[in-house]
């Protein structure tokens, strides 16, 4: 996970959303929940007008064949449309599917 972040400060909606299964979760806050890539690159578009950088930190892995669960730190920091600025910080635990093509993409992404 950590391309993310580097994904995010390149500001690249189309490289984030490669990141995703197509009909992947997004649960950015609670009871807030987006399903699929369209919905996704909506709420990561609001992510990206923040003009963010993001820190991130891979804590733990846990792999079970083709499944991942990702553990991760991260910190982000960008500027609201008013101009103050955004300083917010987490840990996700995130679900990995390895592809037929030996890649990952995330199924469950649980900022």
């Amino acid at each position: 996970m950590s391309r993310f972040g580097e994904h995010v400060a390149a500001r690249d909606l189309g490289t984030l959303l490669a990141l995703y299964e197509s009909g992947a979760v997004f649960a950015p806050k609670p009871g807030v929940v987006h399903t699929g890539r369209a919905a996704i690159g909506s709420a990561l578009e609001e992510l990206l007008a923040l003009s963010p950088t993001m820190e991130t930190n891979v804590r733990e892995v846990h792999q079970a064949d083709d499944v991942a669960l990702v553990i991760v730190d991260w910190h982000l920091r960008g500027t609201a449309p008013d101009g103050s600025a955004v300083t917010q910080s987490g840990r996700s635990a995130d679900v990995l599917r390895r592809q037929s093509d030996g890649t990952w993409r995330v199924l469950i992404d649980h900022p």
